[in-house]
């Protein structure tokens, strides 16, 4: 906006901000949908439920990206620079895809866990220690 007027510059202030206000009520309207509030039982239907999440991710780095191109000046900065902003925003986005697929992951295995501790154990089987190496089952009747 340096070569701009100020009532120019005014104008892409505004059209910027209505720009945003646009795309964050076409998110909100988008996750209404997901979530079944404007049409019941969409919600149940797993692949409308993804499409429009990843519609909401998409809009919501759109406004990340032009933010920071036109509100951080970004469109007018050396490449070195802007990608000196990019680089730590790019590696901070995979950080949290592989923070939550660790969570799902440590989520999954303590399910099983519970599974297994929840599962009753035969009265009937009981293990003799015959060595350090060896561990044998026995079958004994009562």
């Amino acid at each position: 906006m340096a070569g701009l007027s100020y009532d120019e510059s005014k104008k892409k202030v505004f059209f910027g901000l209505g720009l945003l206000a646009v795309v964050t009520l076409i998110e909100v309207g988008v996750s209404l949908f997901g979530k079944g509030w404007i049409i019941g039982g969409v919600d149940d239907i797993k692949w409308l439920v993804a499409l429009s999440a990843l519609l909401i991710v998409v809009l919501s780095v759109y406004k990340a990206y032009y933010i920071i191109y036109e509100f951080m000046h970004m469109a007018h900065e050396v490449k070195g620079l802007a990608y000196s902003v990019l680089l730590p925003t790019a590696l901070l986005i995979w950080a949290l895809i592989a923070f939550f697929q660790e969570g799902s992951s440590w989520k999954a295995r303590r399910e099983q866990i519970k599974e297994k501790n929840a599962e009753e154990v035969d009265s009937q089987l009981q293990g003799n220690i015959i060595d350090e190496q060896t561990y044998r089952l026995v079958l004994t009747r009562g």
